[in-house]
């Protein structure tokens, strides 16, 4: 596969400004969250893989409201819910759109590369994740895939690296 281009920037929920290429050296896991999904509880996974493997992982969480309104308007309050409730440390920008005339350039190449079930090109809900080696992509998972099938490729990717 080819390499993804990940020049892009966003401001985090903490008014950093992080570049996505920042991060091609390593594996990168993307995710569109939300405050008030069924999968919410997925943010304590996803910060236990954190703390798990950084620095040879990065997680960046992008808030989505596009699936049933299911997140806050308040950037202040996702970041509050956030920290709060899941004890989140990696990365959560701003709001963006996943799919659509207006979504965000980053989600429409990942979607591109990585097509969804039966080759769809469109993020069906929620926590959907990206996994990036490198700067190639590596696998796409959907919302229920459940987090130690991601934490097995993540060792594995690791596991390689190092030989």
């Amino acid at each position: 596969m080819k390499s993804l281009n990940l020049d892009y920037t966003y401001k985090t929920l903490n008014h950093h400004e992080i570049n996505i290429s920042d991060y091609s050296s390593s594996l990168l896991l993307i995710v569109n969250v939300a405050s008030h999904c069924g999968f919410t509880y997925q943010y304590r996974d996803l910060e236990s893989l954190y703390r798990e493997f950084s620095p040879k992982l990065t997680i960046i969480g992008f808030p989505c409201d596009q699936f049933g309104n299911q997140e806050f308007d308040s950037e202040s309050d996702i970041q509050h819910f956030c920290q709060k409730n899941f004890g989140v440390t990696f990365p959560v920008t701003h709001k963006v759109k996943v799919n659509g005339k207006n979504q965000d350039l980053l989600f429409g190449q990942l979607k591109k590369e990585m097509p969804g079930f039966l080759g769809s090109k469109v993020i069906k809900w929620n926590f959907t994740k990206f996994l990036i080696n490198k700067s190639i992509p590596f696998k796409r998972y959907s919302p229920k895939t459940e987090i130690s099938v991601i934490r097995k490729d993540i060792q594995e990717l690791i596991h390689n690296q190092k030989s």
